[in-house]
């Protein structure tokens, strides 16, 4: 189905607006450049002097280009081993920003009743931080690897595997509803890259925020300019 410029910068498909936002019960979000600015990987390596290569990586695997989600983040956590953990707190700092429109966005989605939820093929490092000043309820991230000050290149084991990708990003999601009792349909996923294609399509309403082309041809709101609140011109309290 092709999707309808609603307003410019704002495209909608498969649905009637306005939605009720009340009407859903829990959102996922990704992170990296959904609701921060950068994607953390990248910026980990431009500030240890090797963001061309890794951010090659990532761009390929943004736009589904690397089929494999782990082993392009395997390869580029490899060219990370050795970095200082204060290139973290250096990232944290002097780079992430949450995007424009995101508090106005989730505190909507809180106020309207929904659980919130950040499910990000990111790091912990900077996915709790995100997490506490934004009030999410869960938050799920890769964990880095450190020992003695310094990366090394790898990510811990969780008891749920190793690394967020997009299978996983959409089994958290069915869970969490299926933990709270409600159907998919009743989730909104919101992203922008490749990987979040599986979450966006098990839910009952998926956003895309200034999307890479292949999301944005499957996302029922995909918002190309302004800010993430921008979905409200088209959902009501």
């Amino acid at each position: 189905m092709d999707a309808i410029e609603h307003a410019p910068g704002l495209h909608i498909r498969g649905f009637q607006p306005p939605l009720r936002l009340s009407d859903f019960r829990l959102v996922a979000f990704d992170m990296d450049s959904t609701l921060i600015n950068i994607e953390c990987v990248d910026e980990i390596a431009r500030a240890a002097g090797r963001y061309d290569e890794v951010a090659a990586i990532t761009e390929a695997a943004m736009r589904g280009e690397i089929s494999d989600y782990k082993e392009s983040l395997r390869r580029r956590m490899a060219l990370l081993a050795g970095v200082p953990e204060a290139a973290l707190h250096q990232v944290a700092e002097q780079r992430l920003q949450l995007n424009p429109g995101v508090e106005a966005f989730v505190a909507a989605c809180q106020a309207a009743g929904l659980k919130t939820m950040l499910v990000s093929g990111g790091f912990s490092f900077f996915s709790e931080r995100v997490r506490q000043r934004l009030k999410l309820d869960f938050a799920r991230a890769n964990t880095l690897g450190i020992a003695h000050g310094k990366l090394t290149g790898t990510l811990l084991q969780r008891p749920w595997g190793d690394i967020v990708d997009g299978a996983e990003k959409r089994r958290v999601l069915l869970e969490v509803a299926e933990l709270m009792g409600i159907e998919p349909s009743q989730a909104i996923a919101v992203g922008d890259g490749a990987n979040d294609l599986p979450m966006m399509g098990a839910a009952g309403l998926s956003i895309a925020y200034h999307p890479k082309p292949a999301v944005a041809a499957e996302a029922m709101i995909a918002i190309t300019s302004g800010g993430l609140d921008r979905a409200l011109e088209v959902l009501r309290a």
